[in-house]
């Protein structure tokens, strides 16, 4: 295996996805005390990070399942997910007493890895020259450093989650701050592809 691509691959990772971390962290915070939860967080990020490396990877060996205009229109997968949350949030405002009963088991496989996609969108663009300049063995080896870097992110932002100070703010401001974060990156995803003429 090439050191040096090894080597790339972590710094190319580490900075296409250093805002996931946050997510992540936001992920499971939200699913804090749910049997099961961290698990659908780490399966959810698995399978929307596959989905990145799948069109990617397509996209470099020249097929394309997306257009390139299409892109900019994933800002709406965490956008309608963040105003999910932030209606759930404001439907069960007054619920402080039992608010883990009113987070209903914490995110979805499905949640997460529509907002892994979304917000990867950026990262097929960035990924696909450096998969087609490296041929087949290069990109397996990306590949499979991504992978196993998708575990490392998972478990800082699980780290994160579980630090008693960030436990204790996210706990406190966690249903605000979700869905304020999804928002964000919808709107940031849709401004700067220029969806919808923006």
């Amino acid at each position: 295996m090439d050191l040096g691509i090894v080597g790339q691959a972590v710094g190319l990772f580490a900075v296409t996805n250093v805002d996931d971390i946050v997510i992540l962290a936001l992920f499971f915070a939200q699913g804090a005390g749910h049997r099961g939860s961290a698990r659908r967080v780490v399966l959810g990020q698995y399978a929307g990070f596959a989905a990145i490396l799948a069109v990617a990877v397509a996209a470099a060996v020249g097929a394309t399942f997306l257009p390139e205009s299409a892109i900019p229109y994933l800002g709406l997968l965490p956008l309608a997910l963040g105003l999910k949350a932030a209606w759930q949030a404001w439907k069960h405002r007054g619920d402080e007493d039992d608010e883990p009963e009113a987070k209903e088991g914490g995110p979805t496989i499905l949640e997460v890895a529509a907002v892994t996609f979304a917000n990867g969108g950026d990262n097929i663009g960035v990924y696909v020259p450096v998969f087609a300049t490296a041929g087949g063995g290069g990109m397996a080896v990306y590949a499979a450093a991504f992978l196993v870097l998708v575990g490392v992110w998972c478990l800082a932002g699980r780290f994160f989650a579980t630090r008693p100070v960030i436990a204790k703010a996210l706990s406190r401001w966690g249903h605000i701050l979700l869905p304020l974060v999804l928002i964000t990156i919808g709107l940031l995803i849709l401004v700067e592809g220029g969806a919808f003429g923006l």
